[in-house]
C-alpha cells in the first residue's frame, strides 16, 4: 500500500522514511505538492470566508491550520491564541497536530517548531497526512479502501473508454485521457470525449482542468505543463486531485438518489392532494343542489286551478327523468372515489382523508335522505290537490247550474207575492187568486229541497278551501236570504186571502185540478232536466255501470210521465171546451197558475231531448273506463316482471361478493360484463316509465292488478346500480392492495376461503365466534375473550387481537393504530381494514425519517436548505411545492431564507401540520 500503513491498533500512519528529515524532496516534486496542496487547502478554506497563498508560511502561526481542520472535519478545536509570540503559535500549531493525532494518525518526524520556522518539507508532510485522513482514508470501493480503494474506483469508472490504462497515481495520467474520462463518465455532456487524442496531451490536461474548475467546483491543482515537462508527476498530487473527482461525483450521485426519493414522495402527496379537492368540489356541488331542491320540493303552497297544477305535476316529472338520475350517479361516484383515495393513502403510509365538516359520506346520505323523504311526500300532495281540486271544479260548476235554476224560477215571485189585486178582485176572482196561491205553496214547497242542496254544496266547497269561495258564498247568502223573504210573503198572502175567502165562493175547480197536478209535473220534468244535464266524475268500470243502470231505470217511468202528461193536457183542454161552450170570459189565462200547456210540451220535449245525449255520455264514459282498465293492466304485466327481475339480480350480486371464482381480475372482468348485461336492461325501465306516465295522464290513482309502484322500481333498480358499483370497487381496491403490498393471489384466496367458510349463513359478515374461529385457521392465536357477534371487532377487542399476535401495545401507539384501520372513528374494525393493516405493517415503506435524511443530503449536512437547492436538486414543480409549503427555518445556524425541511417531512405523515 505505498507508503501509508496502520499501527497495531488501528491507527492510520505514514511510514517514517517517507518524510524522514535527512531525505531531499525532487524540486519538480515539490512544485506540484505546493500547487496541488494550496488549491487542496483553498477548496476548504474557502468556506470558512478566507485562502492561503503561501503554504509553508501562512500556516506558521496555527489560525488558519485549524480552521481547515475544523472544515473539513466538521467539529470544533481547542480555542487559538491569539498573540504574535513564537509560543502562541507553538501553542496553536500543536493544538492542530494534537487534533489529528486524535484521528488515529500518528505523525512521525513532524513537530510543532518545523511549522512554525516554515520548514516547507514538513509542512507539505504535515498537508499530505491530512489529506490521506480526510480526502482518501474513507474512500472504500469492493472491500479496499484509501489509495487502492481510489484506485479501483478510477479504473472501474474509465475501464469503456480506449487509450486509458489506469494502473497508478502518476505516469498513467501523464496524457489527461484518465481525467476527462472520469468527467466524460458522470458528466457526458461536458466533453466531446471522441475528438480528444492520446498525443495532444496539454490539450487532453487543460480541458479536463478547465472543465472541472468551471462546472464541478474542483479548482484547478495542477499544471498540464508540469505533468507533461516530468517524467513521473507526483504521486501525491495526482491522488489528491482524483481524490477531489470521487467526492464530487459520489455527493452528485447521493444527491440524485435523494432527489428521486423527494419526487416520488411529493408525487404521491400531490396526487393525493388532488384527489381530496376533487372529492371536497363534488361532494360541495351535490349538497348544494340538494340543499337547492329539498326546500322546492316542500313548497305545498296549492294552485287555483287544474292547469296549474297540472304544470306542477310535469315540473316533478321532468325532476324525476332528467334531474335526478345525474345526481344519483355523482352520489354513487362520490363513494367510490372517498374509498379509493382512502385505500391509495393506506398503502402510501399517508393519514387517513377527513372531509370538511358536513361532508362525510355519511352526511351525503342523510341529505339524501331528506330529499327522497321531501320528494316521496311532494308526489302525494300533488295528486292529492288535484283530485280535490277536480272535485271542486265539480261541485262549483253544479252550484251554478242549481243556482241558476232557482234564481230563474224566483224572477218576479217577490213581486207577484207583493200585489194587491185581490182587493178589488170579484168573489170568483178572489177564489181564483186563493187557489192559485195555494199552487204557488206547493211549488214552493217542491224547490225547498233545491234551496238546501245549493246550500250544502256551498258549505262543501267551503270546507275544501275552494279559491272562489266568497263569490259562491255571496250568491248563496242572496239565495237564502230571498228564500226568506218568499217565505214570509207567502204567509202574508195566504193570511190575506184567507180573510177573504168568505166573500168569494165561485171557484173552477178544473183550473185548480189543472195547476194541482201541472205543478209537480212541472217540477218532476225541471228535476228530470237537472238530473240529465249533471256533470259526473267515475274512476271504476263498476261506477259507470251504476250510473247507467240508474239511467235506464229513469228511462223506464217516461212512459208514465207522458200518461199523466196527457192527463194534465186534458184538465185543460176540458177548461178551454167549457169556456168554448159555456162562453165564459176568462181572460186566456188560468188564474191559479203560470204553467200551461206549451210550457209542459216544450219541457218534455227538452226531456226527449236530453235522453239520448245522456245515452251518449255514458257510453264514451264507459269506454274510457275500459281503456284506463287497459293501462292498467299494462303497467302491472311489465312491473311483476320487472320487480322480481331487480330482486334475483340483487341476490345474484351478493352471492358473487363472497364467492371465489378464479383471480381477482377475474372477478372483475365477470362484474363489469354483469354490470353490462345490467345496464342493457334500462329500455325495460324506461318503457315501464312510459306507461306510468300515460296512467298518470289518464288520472288513475289505483291498480288492483299489481303490488309493485312505479317508485319501488325506480327504487329498487337505483339500488342494484349502486351494488353493483360498489361491488366492483371492492375488488379494485383489493387489487391495489394485493399489488402494493405483495400478496399472493394464493393469500388472498386463503383469506377468502377462510372468511367464506365460517360465514354459515352468507351474509357476507361474520359473528363474534365465526370470526374468532377464522382469524384462528389463518394462524393468529386470539384470546379467549368473548366477542359481541356483529361481524367486526370493536376497538378493545381488536386490542387484545394485535397483543395476542405478538404486539406490545401501549395507550399512544394502540391510539396510531386505530387512527390507520378506523379513520372514521366509528369504534370499530372491519375485516378489510385488519388486512389492510397487516399487510401495511410488513411492507417496505418510506418514513419521515428517510424523507428527512434525503434532503439533509440535498442540504449539503446543513440543517436547513436554500430554495436554490431546491430548485437545483428537483423538478421545478415539485421544488416550488416544497418552497410554498416549507416554513422557515429558526436555528441558531440559520442563514437568510433557510427553510425548515424536518417539519416538512414530519408533516407528509401526518406527524405534524403541513
Amino acid at each position: 500500500m505505498d507508503q501509508d500503513q496502520y499501527d497495531g491498533d488501528g491507527n492510520y500512519m505514514p511510514q517514517e522514511d517517507d518524510w524522514d528529515r535527512d531525505l531531499l524532496l525532487d524540486p519538480a516534486w515539490e512544485k506540484q505538492q505546493r500547487k496541488t496542496f494550496t488549491a487542496w487547502c483553498n477548496s476548504h478554506l474557502r468556506k470558512a470566508g478566507t485562502q492561503i497563498e503561501n503554504i509553508e508560511e501562512d500556516f506558521r502561526d496555527g489560525l488558519k491550520l485549524m480552521l481547515l481542520l475544523e472544515v473539513i472535519s466538521g467539529e470544533r478545536l481547542a480555542k487559538p491564541e491569539r498573540g504574535k509570540m513564537r509560543v502562541h503559535k507553538i501553542s496553536n500549531v500543536n493544538k492542530a497536530l494534537d487534533f489529528i493525532a486524535s484521528k488515529g494518525v500518528k505523525l512521525v518526524s513532524i513537530g510543532a517548531e518545523e511549522i512554525v520556522d516554515g520548514n516547507a518539507k514538513m509542512t507539505l508532510g504535515m498537508i499530505w497526512t491530512i489529506i490521506l485522513r480526510f480526502a482518501i482514508q474513507d474512500i472504500s470501493v469492493e472491500e479496499t479502501s484509501a489509495k487502492e480503494g481510489l484506485l479501483l474506483w478510477c479504473q472501474r469508472k474509465t475501464a469503456p473508454y480506449k487509450n486509458v490504462n489506469i494502473q497508478n497515481f502518476h505516469i498513467s495520467w501523464k496524457d489527461g485521457l484518465g481525467f476527462c474520462a472520469l468527467i466524460h463518465r458522470h458528466r457526458p455532456e461536458l466533453i466531446d470525449y471522441g475528438k480528444l487524442r492520446k498525443d495532444d496531451p496539454m490539450t487532453n490536461l487543460n480541458t479536463a482542468f478547465d472543465v472541472a474548475e468551471k462546472y464541478l467546483d474542483i479548482p484547478k491543482m495542477l499544471d498540464a505543463e508540469d505533468i507533461v515537462g516530468t517524467a513521473r508527476p507526483d504521486e501525491k498530487a495526482i491522488m489528491t486531485y482524483v481524490s477531489s473527482f470521487y467526492h464530487a461525483f459520489s455527493g452528485a450521485q447521493k444527491a440524485e438518489t435523494a432527489a428521486n426519493r423527494i419526487c416520488k414522495v411529493l408525487a404521491v402527496n400531490q396526487e393525493n392532494e388532488q384527489l381530496m379537492e376533487d372529492y371536497e368540489k363534488l361532494a360541495t356541488d351535490l349538497l348544494e343542489w340538494i340543499r337547492r331542491t329539498i326546500p322546492w320540493l316542500e313548497n305545498r303552497l296549492p294552485e287555483n286551478t287544474m292547469q296549474a297544477m297540472q304544470q306542477k305535476l310535469e315540473d316533478f316529472r321532468d325532476y324525476r327523468r332528467l334531474h335526478k338520475p345525474p345526481k344519483v350517479q355523482e352520489k354513487c361516484q362520490l363513494e367510490i372515489n372517498f374509498n379509493t383515495l382512502q385505500t391509495k393513502l393506506r398503502l402510501s403510509n399517508r393519514p387517513a382523508f377527513m372531509p370538511s365538516e358536513g361532508k362525510m359520506v355519511s352526511d351525503i346520505n342523510n341529505a339524501w335522505g331528506n330529499l327522497e323523504g321531501a320528494e316521496k311526500g311532494y308526489e302525494e300532495w300533488l295528486l292529492n290537490e288535484i283530485r280535490r281540486l277536480e272535485r271542486l271544479d265539480h261541485l262549483a260548476e253544479k252550484f251554478r247550474q242549481k243556482a241558476a235554476i232557482h234564481e230563474a224560477w224566483t224572477e218576479g215571485k217577490e213581486e207577484m207575492l207583493q200585489k194587491r189585486d185581490y182587493e178589488t178582485a170579484s168573489l170568483s176572482e178572489i177564489k181564483a187568486l186563493l187557489k192559485k196561491h195555494e199552487a204557488f205553496e206547493s211549488d214552493l214547497a217542491a224547490h225547498q229541497d233545491r234551496v238546501e242542496q245549493i246550500a250544502a254544496i256551498a258549505q262543501e266547497l267551503n270546507e275544501l278551501d275552494y279559491y272562489d269561495s266568497p263569490s259562491v258564498n255571496a250568491r248563496c247568502q242572496r239565495i237564502c236570504d230571498q228564500w226568506d223573504a218568499l217565505g214570509a210573503l207567502t204567509q202574508k198572502r195566504s193570511e190575506a186571502l184567507q180573510r177573504t175567502e168568505k166573500l168569494l165562493e165561485t171557484i173552477d175547480q178544473l183550473y185548480l185540478e189543472f195547476a194541482k197536478r201541472a205543478a209537480p209535473f212541472n217540477n218532476w220534468m225541471e228535476g228530470a232536466m237537472e238530473d240529465l244535464q249533471d256533470t259526473f266524475i267515475v274512476h271504476t268500470i263498476e261506477e259507470i255501470q251504476g250510473l247507467s243502470t240508474a239511467h235506464e231505470q229513469f228511462k223506464a217511468t217516461l212512459p208514465e210521465a207522458d200518461k199523466e202528461r196527457q192527463a194534465i193536457l186534458g184538465i185543460h183542454n176540458e177548461i178551454a171546451k167549457i169556456v168554448q161552450t159555456y162562453h165564459v170570459n176568462m181572460a186566456g189565462t188560468n188564474p191559479y197558475t203560470t204553467i200551461n200547456p206549451q210550457e209542459i210540451n216544450a219541457k218534455w220535449d227538452k226531456v226527449r231531448q236530453l235522453v239520448p245525449q245522456r245515452d251518449q255520455a255514458l257510453i264514451e264514459e264507459h269506454a274510457r273506463q275500459q281503456n284506463n282498465e287497459r293501462l292498467r293492466r299494462q303497467f302491472a304485466n311489465q312491473a311483476n316482471v320487472i320487480g322480481p327481475w331487480i330482486q334475483t339480480k340483487m341476490e345474484e350480486i351478493g352471492r358473487i361478493s363472497i364467492e371465489m371464482h378464479g383471480t381477482l381480475e377475474d372477478q372483475l372482468t365477470h362484474l363489469r360484463q354483469y354490470e353490462k348485461s345490467i345496464v342493457n336492461y334500462k329500455p325495460k325501465i324506461d318503457q315501464l316509465e312510459g306507461d306510468h306516465q300515460l296512467i298518470q295522464e289518464a288520472l288513475i290513482f289505483d291498480n288492483k292488478h299489481t303490488n309493485y309502484t312505479m317508485e319501488h322500481i325506480r327504487v329498487g333498480w337505483e339500488q342494484l346500480l349502486t351494488t353493483i358499483a360498489r361491488t366492483i370497487n371492492e375488488i379494485e381496491n383489493q387489487i391495489l392492495t394485493r399489488d402494493a403490498k405483495g400478496i399472493s393471489q394464493e393469500q388472498l384466496n386463503e383469506f377468502r376461503a377462510s372468511f367464506n367458510h365460517f360465514d354459515r349463513d352468507h351474509s357476507g359478515t361474520l359473528g363474534a365466534e365465526e370470526f374468532k374461529a377464522c382469524l384462528i385457521s389463518l394462524g393468529f392465536d386470539i384470546a379467549n375473550d368473548a366477542q359481541k357477534r356483529s361481524g367486526i371487532m370493536d376497538a378493545e377487542d381488536f386490542k387484545t387481537c394485535l397483543i395476542s399476535i405478538g404486539y406490545n401495545l401501549g395507550e399512544n401507539e394502540f391510539s396510531r393504530i386505530m387512527s390507520i384501520v378506523d379513520p372514521n372513528r366509528m369504534g370499530i374494525v372491519t375485516f378489510q381494514a385488519f388486512i389492510d393493516f397487516m399487510s401495511r405493517e410488513t411492507a417496505d415503506t418510506d418514513t419521515a425519517d428517510q424523507v428527512m435524511a434525503s434532503f439533509k443530503v440535498l442540504a449539503g449536512d446543513k440543517n436547513y436548505i436554500l430554495a436554490d437547492e431546491l430548485r437545483r436538486e428537483l423538478p421545478p414543480d415539485q421544488a416550488e411545492y416544497c418552497i410554498a409549503r416549507m416554513a422557515p427555518y429558526t436555528g441558531p445556524d440559520g442563514v437568510p431564507g433557510a427553510l425548515d425541511y424536518m417539519s416538512f417531512s414530519t408533516a407528509l405523515y401526518g406527524e405534524s401540520d403541513l
